[in-house]
Formats: C-alpha cells, sequence, structure tokens
C-alpha cells in the first residue's frame, strides 16, 4: 500500500491545503474518494487513518484533507493550534477547498496512471456531509455521494434569536469549549454573515433536491449530535436517488475516538465502511 502523508496544495491568495493518499500503487486507474471531514474536525482524527487503509485495501484511490481553516497548520496538522483561523472558518470556505482539491487530483499530476477522474465519489462525515452534498450538486465529476452522521440543516445550526446568538452578533465572537483539547475556540460573526449572504446556495435542501446521482446515507441510531431525523429528512427530499442505512445504537462517530489507539476499526465504523463500499461497487 502507497501512503503519502501531508502533502501540501499550495495557493498564492489562500490558506495550504494539506492532504493524504492512500492506493495500491500497480499503474491500473482506481475509482477516486475525497474524504471530508467535520466540525472542529481533521483528517487524522481518531479512525480515519485506518478507513484509508481500508478503502486502499479494497482497490479505491482515497483522499482525505484539512480544510484550510480548520484550525490545524502545516507544521501541526492534528488538533488546533491556529485558533485565528478557525474563527475565520465558514462554509464558503470549505465549498472553495474542495473545489481546489478537486482541480488538483482531477487535473495533471503525478497520480494519473494510479486514478480513473471519471469515477470519482464524495464521504463527508457530520458537517462535512453537508459540504460534499452542495459540491455534489454543482460539479459534474462527482459520480456518487455518501453522508456519514451528516447534516441537514446549516442554518438550524445558528439558533438565531437565542441569547447566544444576540450575543455573538453584538460582540462579533463567540466561543465553543472543545471538550478533548479544553481550548476556548472562537467563531466570528462573519460564519453567520457569510450563510446568509450565500444562503440559496448554501441550504442543504436545494442541493439534494436537485440530486442526480445515487446517494447513500449512514446515521447513528442514537447520534446525539445530528438526530436520526436529520437523516430521515435527507432521504425523503432525495426521494428515488437516496439509499438509507441506519447504524443500531449506533453513535455519531461510530464507536470511534480521539486518539484510536487499536490497530481494527471500530465494530460500528466497520459495519459504516461495509455498507459504503458495497453501495460504491453497486452504483
Amino acid at each position: 500500500m502507497q501512503i503519502e502523508k501531508n502533502i501540501i496544495l499550495e495557493s498564492k491568495e489562500k490558506n495550504p491545503i494539506l492532504l493524504d493518499v492512500y492506493y495500491q500503487k500497480n499503474m491500473e486507474p482506481k475509482p477516486i474518494v475525497i474524504f471530508c471531514h467535520g466540525f472542529k474536525g481533521y483528517k487524522d482524527w481518531g479512525a480515519w487513518n485506518l478507513v484509508a487503509e481500508a478503502f486502499s485495501k479494497a482497490g479505491f484511490f482515497f483522499l482525505k484533507f484539512n480544510f484550510s481553516y480548520n484550525g490545524g497548520t502545516i507544521e501541526q496538522p492534528i488538533d488546533f493550534p491556529d485558533l485565528d483561523a478557525f474563527s475565520q472558518n465558514n462554509y464558503s470556505k470549505e465549498l472553495d477547498d474542495l473545489e481546489r482539491v478537486l482541480e488538483f487530483i482531477t487535473g495533471p499530476n503525478v497520480y494519473s496512471e494510479e486514478i480513473n477522474k471519471e469515477a470519482i465519489s464524495l464521504i463527508g462525515h457530520s458537517r462535512g456531509g453537508g459540504i460534499v452534498l452542495i459540491k455534489s450538486s454543482e460539479n459534474p465529476k462527482i459520480k456518487n455521494v455518501i453522508t456519514w452522521a451528516g447534516v441537514s440543516d446549516f442554518r438550524a445550526r445558528f439558533m438565531e434569536n437565542t441569547p447566544t446568538f444576540i450575543d455573538w452578533k453584538k460582540k462579533g465572537t463567540t466561543y465553543i469549549v472543545n471538550g478533548r483539547t479544553k481550548q476556548n475556540m472562537p467563531l466570528n460573526f462573519q460564519f453567520y454573515q457569510d450563510f446568509i449572504e450565500n444562503e440559496n446556495r448554501l441550504t442543504i435542501h436545494n442541493s439534494v433536491k436537485k440530486l442526480e446521482i445515487p446517494y447513500l446515507i449512514i446515521h447513528g441510531e442514537n447520534d446525539p449530535t445530528v438526530t436520526i431525523k436529520e437523516a430521515q429528512m435527507l432521504h425523503k427530499w432525495a426521494a428515488k436517488r437516496s439509499h438509507l442505512k441506519i447504524i443500531e445504537n449506533g453513535d455519531h462517530v461510530f464507536g470511534s475516538k480521539h486518539p484510536w489507539e487499536q490497530e481494527v476499526l471500530p465494530h460500528d465504523l466497520e459495519k459504516v465502511m461495509n455498507a459504503t463500499l458495497n453501495f460504491l461497487k453497486e452504483s
């Protein structure tokens, strides 16, 4: 297995993107899977490296990356050393990052003999689920889309008119406690303003209704972060184009945690992988 970590995707005017690729080096074109992490996430969180290895062993070219404003740096891609960047992140920037990754992998690159540029699938976890759904409705290069514990509504997460929201608007910055790292992670009000300015594009319902490609929805039955009702709504909006897989008693991260020190996938995440691979092979 060929594993290449922390490849830097440079840009003159934008933050660099750090990405990993996993594949079997055999000069045979392989379908591409691109994975997008969620809020307060990163490409090396928990068991995502084991997920990458599993896709590679199954014959896919797997790519995962850090969104450029996720709070990581080139030198320290794990956790959140750059809270200033984190505060400036928004959905539009993440969609732009994903487009940059797509342009990289479908353009001239050193992997041309190893990839099938006509077979690209996107997977998004949690907030990343919303990002891949919007991008899949915009970019005809995407042939399949999968959400793992994916969100159905970005606007609802702002909880407008609550005291917390009103205070955020007044002060310009709000703080979110990271339970694991104990950091107070800042989020500037521009995040909400960007959503309002681009609301039609950033309304997930609009994108799902336009989808014309196969769509797999995987969700944990007991997800406390993104409830199963959101998966059911996504399935309803996508009508006959989607498949819904519920992981019995599953949580938001399918049994994973960070750090994940075992050499095998959590049982629930293995179920997620099996369902995803079956979907991709049948699509």
